[in-house]
């Protein structure tokens, strides 16, 4: 849940500063987000993952973008 708060603060900054529709955030996150549908569940996995974003932009359109993110299943003993 945490991942999903940030990467929506994240998109909204990005709204925010007037980014351009048809460019890509630096993080490989799309800054024209209208509706996040779906984000890959990582709080189980161990390490780098990937990391798959189901989203519609602000024209309707479905989208996917896919990046990379570390996992917070790691367990420290």
């Amino acid at each position: 849940m945490k991942i999903v708060i940030a990467l929506s603060l994240t998109i909204a900054a990005g709204v925010a500063f007037g980014a351009d529709d048809k460019q890509t955030a630096r993080t490989g996150v799309p800054s024209d987000v209208a509706k996040i549908i779906s984000v890959t569940d990582t709080t189980q996995a161990c390490g780098i993952v990937p990391v798959e974003m189901v989203y519609q932009d602000s024209k309707g359109a479905r989208r996917v973008a896919t990046y990379m993110e570390e996992g917070g299943g790691c367990q420290t003993n």
